[in-house]
């Protein structure tokens, strides 16, 4: 039996041990994250250089305007003689990035031609030139 004096205490929510559990899953995703990372050698402390730069690989363009009309590096250039003027720009030894710049209204067909083309040519690597929305 209860007496009428006793005040009701407000039903409490503790969430210090919620709070641990967020912290604890916080830290399971952390130290994951960081076993995740890819390596691509074994972990040295490397030289400082002032004279050091960054190397990246030559670069060509392929341009295809909207008419059809393809270019090697602003030059006039027909799809028969792409794959000979690609070779003869890249070095023996050498990664050579051939950028496909085609205007959107060019057929797909053409596009996949030239990507025949410079596949062909080894040591050249295909990217494809693009705009953020």
């Amino acid at each position: 039996m209860r007496l009428q004096d006793e005040p009701d205490l407000p039903p409490q929510i503790n969430i210090v041990p919620m709070i641990d559990v967020i912290f604890a899953i916080l830290t399971f995703f952390i130290m994951s994250t960081l076993f995740l990372t890819r390596s691509e050698g074994l972990p040295v402390n490397l030289p400082k250089a002032a004279t050091g730069q960054a190397e990246r690989p030559a670069q060509v363009t392929v341009t295809i305007n909207k008419s059809g009309q393809m270019f090697l590096d602003k030059q006039v250039i027909s799809i028969e003689q792409l794959e000979n003027g690609v070779r003869q720009k890249v070095q023996p030894q050498q990664q050579m990035m051939v950028v496909i710049n085609a205007d959107e209204g060019v057929n797909h067909g053409q596009v996949v031609a030239v990507m025949d083309k410079v596949r062909k040519v080894e040591g050249a690597k295909l990217a494809i030139a693009t705009q953020k929305p």
